[in-house]
């Protein structure tokens, strides 16, 4: 049976583009049923995680609840465990009464850094190279969605461009460049979650 996973992400970059690099996992039976987002751009925060775990729980039958929920921030320029801090003392004790596990992951700087992993893929998809940017180490890149906009050129950055840039990636490339992609993929296969400590 497979294990099926709700992600709580922070936009609709992530909700369009998460469902892509993690498909493989289908092979894994893990189905991400669903990317979920805070409405209103609001940010992600323990009573918004909250409201949206208790809405997708309630909103199903019995047997068609989750059995786990994955709560993705960006750390922007934060250190990871202080982004996830206030989130991971919080949370826990407000979903007592739900009966799923409740996971917490980072990317690290923001999504689109888990982009230039694939530095393959990712100029594929530009049909260029990808500048001064250190690919080998994307978790460390600063601002590398103001960098992904530069090399798009006049092109905007959409979500629909991020799911396109997605569907060109390996998931595989990715993780073995990035810590933070293998944290995420940790927490939502169950694997080694210390990864996220």
């Amino acid at each position: 049976m497979s294990e099926r996973v709700v992600v709580i992400a922070s936009g609709e970059t992530e909700r369009r583009s998460l469902p892509l690099l993690l498909g493989h996992l289908a092979a894994e039976s893990v189905t991400i049923e669903d990317v979920r987002t805070p409405s209103k751009h609001r940010a992600i925060n323990a009573i918004e995680a909250e409201k949206i775990v208790r809405s997708v729980w309630f909103e199903r039958m019995d047997d068609e609840r989750p059995d786990k929920f994955v709560v993705l921030l960006d750390t922007d320029r934060s250190i990871p465990q202080d982004a996830l801090a206030s989130i991971k003392a919080g949370l826990p004790s407000r979903l007592r009464d739900i009966d799923a596990n409740v996971l917490f992951a980072y990317a690290q700087q923001h999504l689109e850094a888990w982009f230039f992993a694939d530095s393959g893929g990712l100029r594929r998809f530009l049909g260029r190279d990808l500048g001064n940017v250190d690919s080998s180490q994307p978790d460390e890149i600063l601002n590398p969605k103001q960098h992904l906009k530069h090399l798009l050129g006049p092109r905007p950055y959409t979500s629909l461009v991020s799911r396109d840039i997605a569907s060109t990636l390996d998931a595989e490339d990715i993780a073995k460049r990035s810590p933070s992609f293998r944290g995420f993929l940790a927490a939502v296969k169950n694997g080694n979650v210390n990864e996220l400590e």
